[in-house]
């Protein structure tokens, strides 16, 4: 027989290939931030290191980083960053290039890791991610939101190479932020419904792999939720846990589609008509029961689990009017208008009907 005989050499019945970038090293618990030298020397970086923080913390973790960092022989220099700008990366970009960075460390929350990946991108080095709250599921993920005179928009960028997750020092930060890293990821239910949805309607690519890792996520926060206390090491562990979950999910999609549905096109424009007054996983949670509450499933049972962490869950709790939440919810069409959403289809009135829902008393 020849190999000209040999179908499974002539047919190609499966012609695919994707890139999927992971974090190689992820170390989390109690004192993890000892270790991170040893990751250092485990990735086989040669050369200077630039360690990246916004100025509060570059007085407290930022500088207890470049402390270890230096007790074990690297080359270490830092740098303050600032709000997430085209020319705020454009500067830590030239500093870390003046400075011939082989890699960055993105020290704080998600402000400053996300400057770190968009930065690590665009000039191509690695960058580790060491994260003091659990408040972003980008601690993992190869997106980031930038923000520009139109709102934030989310950019392409390099998923983290390490991890460095310290549970005492994430169980350290104010409750607020640990319960918008809760909101954040439980937003994933709809970010899916909304997913599948394009998928049958419109021909969207899909990823089960990703969908089923989203899912995992917003459950493990949902069946924890009575676990998720204020100052709590096992509850930093846990949301986490989630947080990385979910920004794994958007690396093997290649987009931010498992974990960013309308549910994150209402918080973003929530953001940009009450700027400064609600975290970004705030109002994804709010902007999740919406939804949620739109596509006819069980809105009530995530609502409850956001006020069983002290989320908040009504307009008022977050410090704005109904009329806000509102436009909110019928101008959200306007943030990434190819990104289908139930949200883009919503009447006002139907709009109104659901902030109402959300005063609803058990």
């Amino acid at each position: 027989m020849s190999i000209n005989d040999n179908r499974i050499l002539k047919d190609k019945t499966f012609d695919k290939s994707r890139w999927i970038q992971l974090p190689r090293d992820v170390i989390a618990g109690h004192d993890a931030l000892k270790q991170l030298p040893l990751v250092v020397s485990d990735l086989g970086m040669k050369g200077p290191l630039l360690v990246l923080s916004g100025k509060n913390t570059m007085d407290s973790v930022g500088q207890r980083v470049v402390n270890l960092l230096k007790d074990a022989h690297f080359e270490v220099d830092s740098l303050i960053v600032g709000q997430i700008t085209y020319e705020e990366v454009t500067r830590v970009a030239n500093y870390a290039q003046e400075k011939k960075a082989v890699l960055l460390i993105g020290v704080g929350g998600g402000r400053v890791i996300d400057i770190a990946k968009i930065v690590s991108y665009n000039i191509d080095i690695q960058f580790i991610s060491v994260p003091t709250a659990a408040s972003h599921d980008g601690i993992a993920s190869s997106r980031a939101s930038i923000h520009t005179e139109d709102g934030s928009v989310s950019v392409a960028a390099h998923p983290p190479l390490a991890i460095v997750a310290d549970t005492e020092l994430l169980a350290s930060a104010p409750h607020r932020l640990t319960a918008a890293g809760y909101a954040d990821t439980i937003a994933n239910y709809t970010a899916i419904l909304d997913w599948d949805s394009s998928i049958r309607e419109t021909g969207e690519k899909g990823s089960e792999y990703a969908t089923a890792l989203s899912m995992i996520a917003a459950e493990l926060m949902v069946e924890n939720a009575h676990l998720i206390k204020e100052y709590d090491e096992r509850a930093a562990w846990i949301v986490m846990k989630a947080l990385f979950a979910s920004g794994v999910a958007m690396s093997i999609a290649g987009s931010s589609r498992p974990a960013s549905g309308g549910e994150h096109k209402f918080a973003h424009m929530l953001e940009k008509i009450a700027p400064g007054q609600v975290l970004h996983g705030e109002a994804c949670g709010l902007g999740t029961i919406l939804s949620m509450y739109l596509h006819g499933g069980d809105w009530r049972r995530i609502r409850d689990s956001l006020r069983m962490i002290g989320a908040p869950t009504t307009p008022k709790e977050l410090g704005l009017s109904d009329e806000e939440v509102i436009e909110a919810l019928v101008r959200a069409k306007e943030i990434r208008p190819e990104r289908r959403t139930i949200f883009d289809f919503i009447t006002e009135d139907e709009a109104r009907d659901a902030v109402h829902a959300l005063y609803e008393v058990d």
